[in-house]
């Protein structure tokens, strides 16, 4: 066995360094364990609320940052057929049904399948008013808004591979 004369005096060996690496990989082991079993439920429950949350502003007129962009958004998918509080109602109950089922754990492929359909809305005003989104000084406040959503989009993908694991059928 070799040793070492540290600094302060005492003997360091080969052995009380590989203990120490064999509790170290133990703890590590212990922390991946349990980030295995809670990351991807709490990332779940995270982007509910996020959708809980933000839905429920816009059922309230005046509350949400971006009413007029989300009226904006369904006139031009709907072809002018739906804009005003219409867009606004129908957007909150689609966030607030996915963030429901994020949340509760119910009915998780259908909400992650409502999902699909609001990151058709929330990225749609980046083609449609994109020359208002970005300007020569770089993107306004509402791109950025619209842009970070591509984190809510990973996250999406990460709750989907899990809940897309188990088969359909009990």
């Amino acid at each position: 066995m070799s040793s070492t004369t540290l600094v302060s005096g005492r003997t360091s060996t080969a052995a009380s360094l590989d203990t120490i690496l064999d509790r170290a990989e133990a703890a590590q082991a212990v922390a991946q364990r349990f980030l295995a079993r809670t990351s991807v439920p709490s990332l779940r429950v995270a982007l509910g609320l996020v959708f809980l949350v933000f839905g429920a502003l816009k059922f309230l007129p005046g509350v949400s940052p971006v009413e007029g962009l989300v009226s904006r958004t369904w006139n031009a998918l709907s072809f002018g057929l739906i804009d005003g509080y219409a867009a606004l109602a129908l957007t909150a109950t689609l966030e607030v049904l996915v963030g429901l089922t994020l949340v509760t754990g119910v009915f998780v492929r259908i909400g992650l399948l409502a999902l699909a359909g609001t990151f058709v809305g929330i990225f749609s005003p980046l083609v449609f008013f994109g020359s208002e989104l970005f300007t020569t000084a770089g993107p306004t406040l509402t791109a950025q808004y619209i842009l970070k959503d591509v984190v809510l989009v990973a996250a999406a993908m990460v709750v989907a591979a899990t809940a897309l694991k188990r088969p359909i059928r009990r």
